[in-house]
């Protein structure tokens, strides 16, 4: 089609605008967006910004004495950096954020004038009725508080005529069910930070404070907007569910960490400024291993703010490509038989200012080093399948299980070194093939360990990277919140259960009674590790057949660990979900996958009739009522007829499938190898769709 001529001719003629020189002058912008600490203390009295830092510190609930103050100085604050309109920006269970602008306008006696309350400040009351709820709310039952998050910074997004103050608060029912991401991520967290101080004191180890924190690597394609808008798939899902694959693709491996171009640089250079405004440390940028594909990374921060700061990367990301003429796709898998994107949780634990994934300098480190280590083989072992719902959903589906990409099988690499500790310490002998074999069993001996006692397993969905671990299954559309809260309420609860027992052990005796508790709680769970190739069909095997974890290769299997009566035992006893909350999530993600499958399907299907089928019935007519014929053109001729039968017997099944709700992904699979096998056949010249191999290599 020339409308696919013409935006490759327009991209090949745009020229990319030199970037304005940035320097030393990041240290200067960075972070002039957020009410921080720095700009608390200020701002506030002492005696406020005292008890404020009491409250973000954790050390006690929030004064509502101090709300007017706060209130007052961050209103002030934003209206002298030009904004004019304030939101309680919160995380429903849509996956994205929300948020409803109010102006700072008020009336005094008849004059117009900025005012911002304590009370506005803390509470605030949307619509709670039009957001996912799992039947937790009824359509008529529409109040809904948002509550202030003290402990993530209030922060400006700023727009071409202003800016608005963002609160991060958040979100429940009027009669107090959570309908968020965050309350269970910050009641998890809180429940996770409890049981690390209480196995530190079984080591006689004074109370510090603890720091739960996480760095988020972000993966994500970006492609022409001219492309985009030619394809209602993109468009519609974030996803192709047509197209042939090109001769070039990521088979070369040279795109990965290759000189990125200067379009792609412009962009990148613009969303690291926009990211440093906010007080997001972004750190590192760089191709990834598709073509199109590029990845940001930040330095690592608390686990509550580094999940927040992920979603505004994700909407800066989207935002700035706008602005370029480009298009952010988030989607895990927008482009069938190359990488698809995820985002890689970093996950790690300090107690003061050690790091408690950290190998240590003497042996009593190494040995909360190895207790820690235990904790969390034990709990991966026993909630695999939770972990593996925190990353359910119809395009991670397309993604799990190759190109780099972990399969759905959860299992924990731990690398040469530690596997030979591991083994040493379960078997009371020298691994046979460990570079440490010369370690000693008993724990008060253990010399320290190297940082990167690892290698890195690409096909691993938990690995431990030296001093913290990857959780690399999430999709990158997807919120971390989700499986951060799962990995610190199963953390806390193994670690509780060691402390029930390490604090009955006698002080004369407690090395020796810990190295047979470790032994015994090792040998017990040793099954989840693995550290071989996560593809191959051996481990499948291995892993379902012999081991006995669990393989929840789709959403609807991967979400019915919610309706588990043991895992909502778990959650209940912390504190961090109900039963209630826990089934109305069930029902929100199986909504949400069944909504989309059959938006696929549709969109899917409207191309396949209205776009494709049209444009190969014309080039068979031209062929077929051509004149002379050769052999040669009898050929295509005879094939194109029977792809076209073939599409239309496809078709019919794609709508009986969405007719009936039943075998819809198949139906769509099917229809798209048809469609696929026309694009090589039809003259490149009326395809009317833009192709692989322009979206990924023309920009």
């Amino acid at each position: 089609m020339q409308k696919r001529f013409d935006a490759v001719c327009r991209i090949s003629d745009r020229k990319t605008a030199p970037d304005e020189p940035q320097g030393a002058k990041v240290l200067e912008y960075f972070a002039e967006d957020v009410f921080d600490i720095g700009k608390m203390a200020e701002h506030l009295p002492k005696s406020v910004y005292k008890k404020l830092m009491e409250t973000i510190n954790g050390m006690r609930p929030l004064d509502p004495s101090i709300a007017d103050d706060v209130a007052t100085a961050m209103k002030e604050w934003a209206v002298s950096r030009g904004a004019t309109h304030y939101t309680h920006w919160f995380q429903p269970l849509t996956g994205g954020t929300a948020e409803k602008h109010d102006a700072f306008l008020e009336f005094a006696n008849g004059k117009a004038i900025f005012e911002f309350s304590g009370k506005t400040l803390t509470v605030g009351e949307p619509d709670a009725s039009s957001f996912p709820s799992g039947g937790l709310r009824s359509t008529f039952e529409a109040r809904g508080y948002t509550a202030w998050d003290p402990t993530s910074p209030a922060f400006i997004k700023r727009h071409e005529n202003g800016g608005t103050l963002c609160i991060p608060t958040i979100f429940c029912s009027y009669t107090g069910e959570v309908l968020d991401k965050k309350t269970p991520l910050l009641r998890s967290t809180q429940v996770l930070k409890k049981a690390v101080v209480r196995l530190m004191k079984c080591f006689g180890y004074k109370e510090e404070p603890v720091k739960v924190t996480l760095g988020v690597e972000q993966e994500y394609f970006l492609i022409d907007k001219k492309f985009y808008l030619q394809r209602p798939d993109l468009l519609q899902t974030g996803r192709t569910v047509y197209g042939a694959p090109p001769a070039k693709h990521q088979q070369l491996e040279d795109h990965y960490f290759g000189s990125i171009p200067p379009r792609i640089l412009a962009f990148m250079t613009e969303v690291e400024k926009e990211l440093w405004r906010l007080g997001i440390p972004a750190k590192t940028r760089h191709n990834e291993v598709a073509p199109a594909q590029f990845e940001l990374a930040p330095i690592f921060e608390d686990l509550n703010l580094a999940v927040d700061h992920n979603m505004l990367v994700m909407e800066v990301l989207r935002q700035t490509a706008d602005r370029h003429g480009l298009v952010c796709l988030l989607h895990e898998k927008p482009f069938a038989g190359v990488n698809g994107s995820g985002k890689h949780n970093n996950w790690g634990i300090a107690y003061g200012k050690r790091n408690l994934l950290d190998p240590g300098s003497n042996p009593a480190e190494n040995a909360v080093f190895l207790t820690v280590l235990t904790a969390v083989i034990h709990a991966l072992d026993m909630h695999s399948d939770l972990l593996r719902t925190a990353t359910s959903g119809i395009g991670n589906d397309h993604r799990l299980g190759a190109n780099e990409a972990p399969p759905a099988i959860i299992s924990m690499f731990l690398g040469e070194q530690l596997e030979g500790v591991i083994d040493q310490l379960v078997k009371g002998a020298s691994a046979s093939k460990s570079k440490t074999s010369s370690l000693r069993i008993g724990i008060d001996a253990l010399p320290p360990l190297n940082r990167d006692a690892t290698d890195r397993n690409r096909t691993s969905p938990f690995a431990f990277t030296g001093n913290k671990f990857e959780f690399r299954a999430p999709g990158s559309s997807q919120s971390c919140a989700e499986a951060n809260t799962i990995i610190n309420t199963i953390v806390a609860e193994a670690l509780d259960g060691l402390s029930d027992k390490l604090e009955k052990f006698k002080k004369k005796t407690f090395n020796a009674e810990l190295q047979v508790l470790l032994k015994s709680e090792i040998s017990a769970h040793q099954r989840v590790i693995f550290n071989g190739d996560g593809y191959t069909q051996a481990w499948i095997k291995e892993a379902t057949e012999k081991r006995g974890l669990p393989n929840l290769a789709s959403t609807p299997e991967a979400i019915m660990p919610l309706l588990n009566e043991d895992n909502q035992k778990l959650f209940e006893r912390y504190g961090v979900l109900n039963r209630a909350e826990l089934i109305s999530r069930y029902h929100v993600f199986k909504e949400d996958y069944e909504r989309r499958l059959d938006i696929e399907g549709r969109v899917a299907l409207e191309i396949a009739k209205s776009i494709i089928r049209p444009v190969v019935f014309k080039e068979y007519l031209a062929i077929s009522n051509g004149g002379k014929s050769s052999q040669a053109i009898e050929t295509v001729r005879l094939e194109m007829e029977k792809q076209m039968e073939a599409m239309n017997a496809y078709i019919s099944t794609l709508e009986d499938a969405l007719s009936s709700g039943e075998g819809i992904r198949h139906a769509i699979e099917s229809l798209r190898k048809n469609v696929d096998a026309l694009e090589q056949l039809i003259d490149d010249s009326i395809w009317p769709l833009p192709k692989y191999r322009e979206m990924l290599f023309i920009y």
